[in-house]
């Protein structure tokens, strides 16, 4: 076999492996969104029937996401030591058991202990699903099937809503159906998770060299060269985040990360409860019009990522959220059909640029420590997050909705300097190339 014969593994063209691998965690993915979708929904019947303070509707609000803080920093710091594979598959044995459980709950107190469970599980496929693929994905095609994660986690957090509404004109305790009702998704992805391969460019710089190019000759093919085969054993470790090479893109992603989340969970967890206080509630078509607009955008941003460059596309939509959000807390209230409209325009690119979330950090670290990396800036993310969503219902109870949208606007501000200041052009590099710190931020 000649040299000019070989394909670099990040030129491959997509097969049939690529695709199955997309897939399952497709499929993850669309659990993890309805598993936290189905929250926001229950919640408006869980409060009166276990008479729940706004305290306490933060609380198990934001349970999930607390868990996916911890879960994303320990499961991704985890995978980078003994393998994607393993994680990959206990992330969702765990969502699983905790999501069955549900149905049984009799207290907040156990409905918050279990949420946090789901959310450990969550936060460890965030981490290591998004770095799977990142690693078995050609370049020409990563940015676009890793953007799509933010299609396919809107259509589940959106199912999970439709799916509320109908439930609770139809059954009693409508909240522990709607709540179950994710563990046939997550045994579904279990199934189709069993067999799944280790990431080659893990077992790589592990020194693993023989199990390293037996998975691309199985599932690539034997013309396929891992491009990075050259680079040394890997001596990757957490603290390497931090280290002087690092900082700029673990901190850039961290906070670019969680000031688009967190004005995303809070205000789309409580949908309902804000829609009501602003007044936009009482034609019910509001709230699906925003949740549709939540699907729409997310494949605009598809088109987006391929379309424009990733640094050109997150600046942007900053500013433009910021502008938007800013709007919708000073407009009065007599305005509603300009909030109506203000409202939809926000949601369409938040959705849209959400896309971003599933690519920049799986692009931004060495294979050492990406899956360490990812998690990290999920976690952040969602601490972020689970703050936010934890403030909302008493911020709007003690503050108004005026000045808590205002507050939602500043981490936006914060996003759009932290994404001028470090956020990287890594569009049409390879994956080594994309995670090497040294390549200047705005190169193309």
């Amino acid at each position: 076999m000649t040299t000019s014969n070989l394909i670099k593994f990040d030129d491959v063209p997509l097969n049939k492996f690529h695709l199955k691998m997309t897939g399952i965690t497709f499929a993850a993915h669309f659990t993890d969104g309805f598993s936290l979708g189905v929250i926001g929904i229950a919640l408006t019947v869980i409060t009166p029937q276990m008479g729940l303070s706004p305290f306490w509707q933060g609380l198990i609000g934001s349970s999930a996401l607390i868990g996916l803080f911890l879960g994303s920093l320990v499961l991704g710091w985890v995978s980078d030591y003994v393998g994607r594979q393993r994680i990959f598959m206990l992330n969702f044995v765990l969502i699983a058991t905790a999501t069955f459980f549900q149905f049984f709950v009799q207290t907040p107190e156990q409905l918050f202990l279990l949420r946090i469970l789901i959310g450990i599980g969550l936060g460890g496929d965030y981490s290591v699903g998004h770095t799977m693929l990142a690693e078995f994905l050609p370049r020409k095609h990563r940015g676009a099937i890793l953007g799509s994660f933010s299609v396919i986690w809107t259509f589940g957090y959106v199912a999970a809503s439709f799916l509320g509404v109908y439930l609770q004109s139809t059954l009693a305790d409508s909240w522990r159906w709607l709540l179950v009702s994710a563990f046939p998704l997550a045994m579904f992805v279990i199934f189709y998770r069993i067999g799944s391969p280790e990431s080659p460019r893990w077992l790589l710089r592990q020194g693993r060299t023989e199990e390293a190019h037996a998975i691309v000759k199985k599932y690539l093919g034997p013309t396929v060269v891992l491009d990075d085969e050259t680079v040394a054993q890997g001596t990757g470790k957490f603290i390497d985040l931090f280290s002087r090479k690092l900082i700029k893109r673990t901190l850039f992603n961290c906070i670019f990360f969680m000031c688009l989340v967190i004005p995303y969970f809070a205000i789309y967890t409580f949908l309902p409860d804000i829609l009501k206080t602003m007044g936009l509630s009482e034609n019910f078509s509001t709230n699906m019009l925003l949740n549709a607009l939540l699907v729409v955008g997310a494949f605009c941003g598809i088109w987006w990522t391929i379309k424009f460059s990733r640094r050109g596309f997150l600046i942007n939509s900053f500013i433009f959220l910021g502008i938007s959000l800013l709007a919708l807390g000073l407009l009065p209230p007599s305005a509603k059909t300009l909030m109506i409209i203000t409202f939809a325009a926000f949601t369409l690119v938040m959705s849209a640029v959400s896309n971003l979330v599933g690519v920049f950090p799986a692009e931004s670290f060495p294979t050492d420590v990406r899956s360490s990396g990812v998690g990290l800036a999920t976690a952040a993310s969602r601490l972020g997050a689970a703050v936010g969503t934890f403030l909302l219902p008493m911020s709007i109870a003690n503050l108004g909705m005026s000045y808590t949208l205002l507050w939602l606007t500043g981490t936006l501000v914060v996003g759009t300097i932290v994404s001028i200041a470090w956020a990287p052009e890594t569009k049409t590099l390879t994956l080594s190339e994309a995670s090497t710190p040294d390549k200047p931020i705005h190169s193309a």
